[in-house]
């Protein structure tokens, strides 16, 4: 494969430094994560694509050499995007003029045949240059791509986390082989656009530290040449050197515009908040509205009424702690799975939501169609999953492994269930979970005790049958240990997310979420 890039590309020839362009006319914009938050909310303080446009437009109008990039996770999450699976995210994308984006994990949320559909759409080069389709050797996607702005010519190469084959479902992902650690080092390190005055990584990677190696810290610290690395992936807000080069990223939903300038004989990043956009594009603003209006006609029609505000915000919040929307999810996995006809006389023992399948909460009074869709936007199928207590206990082990230090979409809200987790117990690794960035725990029990399950004590050596999402028992994020053989039977219920919810609410809730879910439980104790 690396003859074949290295043919393909002819990137191998030395930059003469002598022609280094002039930078102080050049402007690169980027967004990234934006999850179809692309209509602006002054009260979520979101930009939105319109102003994006307009932001372009206004530099190119004073002369600027304009480079607009998006570091991933563009099709998924908002419904403005998701009814259509992405495909509406690619029209606005379009309408804006970006110039390229990387691959984000969410972007195979949908499956790879809807991604490619939503590649062949784009105006734009949507870029990866680490996933290999292991049924031929060769890239899912095309890896760089170089671009002449004015009188300076840029080198772009795509890069996505390799997290991305848990935190999509597996199912996605199925067939791609994600290089890792030194492997992607070197395939950056050939893929490097020589020939350029300026080399620009846009990954969708993060800096987390439950994926060390794999991020773009990483990534710069072993890869000369990267003079900026625009990143997205763990929304967080970032202005930094590393190893020379600029690393940078806006945080979430175009809160922010990345807007990169050459100052003083370096690159410099100069966000854009939402307080300072006040203009938008006429003519992205109408194609966004005109889909928002189709959207809300069909999701503004009302479910049941809650007595109570839901939050589900991130960390800390679903994915460190028991949450009352928690609370709520689990229990409609629960009771939905106890009333699906096709397990008719099986005893359902108790449910695990992931809390970054959590997307978003509840205001009190009104709860729309619109309001569980966003909540639960992936269409994942209920499964029963039927296992012994002893790997019950290393799932939820797992899927806290990264608590107190970092959040993960893992950790695991429960119906039917009780545990506690001692967060001063390090986690210690143990082998490698298939297809996945993440490992067993190296002494089972040592963090994680269950007391209860369905009302009894928990027993190492019972057989539990547990109600769960696909993405979970697909061995999705730390779920790992599912997939491996013999751990686990699986049986669909035939439900999607979404409409055990809406079933919950609507014929066990008699239509009112009630305010008992306004605090958790007391199903998970953390120990600090």
């Amino acid at each position: 494969m690396k003859k074949f890039l290295c043919t393909l590309f002819l990137m191998l020839a030395l930059v003469n430094t002598a022609l280094a362009a002039d930078f102080q006319n050049l402007v690169i914009l980027h967004t990234n994560d934006t999850h179809g938050y692309d209509q602006r909310d002054a009260e979520a303080g979101v930009n939105g694509m319109a102003a994006v446009a307009a932001l372009r437009q206004d530099l190119q109008a004073q002369g600027k050499d304009v480079l607009l990039l998006d570091a991933g996770d563009a099709i998924q999450d908002h419904n403005l995007v998701n009814l259509s699976q992405g495909a509406t995210a690619m029209q606005f994308m379009n309408a804006v003029g970006y110039d390229a984006m990387c691959l984000g994990n969410h972007e195979f949320d949908y499956g790879q045949d809807v991604l490619l559909k939503r590649m062949d759409e784009a105006n734009f080069p949507m870029l990866n240059c680490n996933i290999v389709v292991e049924a031929t050797g060769t890239l899912l996607a095309q890896p760089t791509a170089v671009f002449q702005k004015g009188d300076t010519r840029i080198g772009v190469v795509g890069i996505t986390t390799p997290e991305a084959m848990t935190s999509t479902s597996p199912a996605h992902v199925r067939g791609l082989r994600f290089l890792t650690g030194q492997d992607l080092y070197n395939e950056v390190n050939v893929l490097k656009s020589v020939g350029c005055e300026l080399i620009v990584a846009v990954g969708h990677m993060g800096s987390e530290s439950f994926n060390e190696g794999n991020r773009s810290d990483d990534i710069l610290e072993n890869v000369k040449g990267i003079d900026i690395f625009v990143d997205g992936h763990d929304h967080q807000v970032k202005n930094r050197y590393v190893n020379g080069a600029l690393l940078t990223e806006t945080g979430q939903y175009t809160k922010n515009i990345g807007h990169i300038v050459y100052k003083n004989g370096k690159w410099v990043e100069e966000l854009i908040p939402f307080a300072e956009t006040n203009r938008e594009s006429a003519t992205v603003k109408r194609i966004v509205d005109k889909a928002a209006d189709k959207v809300d006609a069909e999701m503004n029609v009302t479910v049941a009424q809650s007595e109570v505000a839901l939050s589900a915000a991130r960390e800390p919040g679903v994915r460190t702690t028991e949450m009352g929307i928690g609370d709520f999810f689990a229990d409609a996995l629960l009771w939905q799975a106890r009333n699906a006809s096709v397990l008719e006389g099986t005893h359902i023992h108790g449910a695990i939501q992931n809390g970054g399948g959590i997307r978003a909460g509840f205001s009190a009074g009104n709860v729309t169609k619109g309001d569980i869709a966003k909540a639960s936007p992936y269409n994942n199928v209920l499964y029963i999953m039927t296992l012994k207590g002893r790997d019950l206990l290393e799932i939820l082990e797992a899927s806290t492994c990264t608590i107190p230090d970092t959040a993960i979409g893992a950790f695991p809200q429960v119906a039917g269930i009780k545990y506690t987790l001692d967060t001063r117990v390090p986690y210690v690794n143990a082998r490698q979970y298939p297809a996945s960035t993440y490992c067993a725990p190296a002494k089972l029990g040592s963090r994680v005790t269950i007391t209860e399950v369905d009302g009894k004590p928990f027993d190492m050596d019972a057989t539990y049958n547990i109600a769960s999402l696909e993405f979970v028992t697909r061995g999705g994020d730390s779920y790992g240990h599912l997939v491996e053989p013999g751990v686990c039977e699986f049986v669909s219920t035939g439900y999607v997310d979404k409409d055990a919810i809406t079933n919950f609410i609507v014929d066990e809730l008699k239509g009112v979420i009630p305010a008992r879910y306004a605090q958790p439980e007391g199903r998970v104790t953390i120990i600090q």
